[in-house]
């Protein structure tokens, strides 16, 4: 192994699949079933990652209770599943990221998903992208506390019994970043995701990358920075 990582977390939405044409439709069908305007793509995207409900909070006027953030909460489901039976539905894989997933994937090195998406969403995308044999474990909110909560990055290393200095998370978003921290693991961020690489930075990533291909040797330097 020429990294010190026996588990590497991987962020999905932004990270490992562009989503973000289907995640800023389906906020839009939800917030026009109950009859308020759509939030800008660029608002959309601040709070990807996030667990809907607490992203859609952060959307929604002040004023809106919790009834409203279920109504649209529950009409972006809808939105989202109806996208996904489309003959045009696509959640593309970002550029090298199946071959620095196959690349990774090794007997002494365990591979794993946390993510705000839910494992629904998240595994007909692995399933359809023919990516499920890679990952040990699959966290999302519908088993643990979302980002930037510790939790899912927690059960993962309890799940393959690693340690934090030997977890990072790779991840495109402040929450991505935050999470790792508040677990004692490294965080690398990248750059293609839905939040700036200086923003990153300031939050803690030890580095951000411009491409997949560049994680190998991101790895391979090793450490909890």
């Amino acid at each position: 192994m020429d990294h010190p990582y026996r588990l590497i977390v991987f962020d999905f939405d932004g990270t490992l699949v562009d989503s973000q044409a289907v995640i800023a439709r389906a906020m839009a069908d939800g917030f026009a079933e109950v009859g308020l305007a759509p939030p800008s793509a660029a608002a959309v995207l601040r709070v990807v990652g996030l667990t809907l409900e607490i992203a859609i909070g952060r959307l929604l006027p002040e004023s809106c209770g919790d009834d409203m953030i279920s109504a649209v909460a529950e009409a972006y489901r809808r939105s989202f599943f109806a996208q996904r039976t489309r003959p045009d539905f696509s959640e593309p894989l970002i550029a090298g990221a199946r071959e620095v997933l196959r690349a990774l994937d090794r007997p002494e090195v365990c591979l794993a998903i946390a993510t705000g998406k839910a494992r629904r969403g998240l595994v007909a995308c692995l399933e359809h992208h023919g990516l499920m044999r890679h990952f040990a474990t699959l966290q999302t909110p519908d088993n643990a506390p979302g980002k930037p909560h510790p939790g899912m990055v927690c059960q993962a290393m309890a799940e393959v019994g690693a340690a934090p200095g030997e977890t990072v998370v790779i991840g495109d978003t402040v929450f991505d970043v935050e999470m790792a921290l508040n677990a004692g693991t490294r965080a690398i961020g990248v750059s293609w995701g839905y939040h700036e690489p200086d923003e990153l930075l300031a939050a803690g990533a030890s580095l951000v990358l411009d491409s997949f291909d560049d994680l190998p040797a991101a790895l391979a330097g090793g450490g909890v920075t």
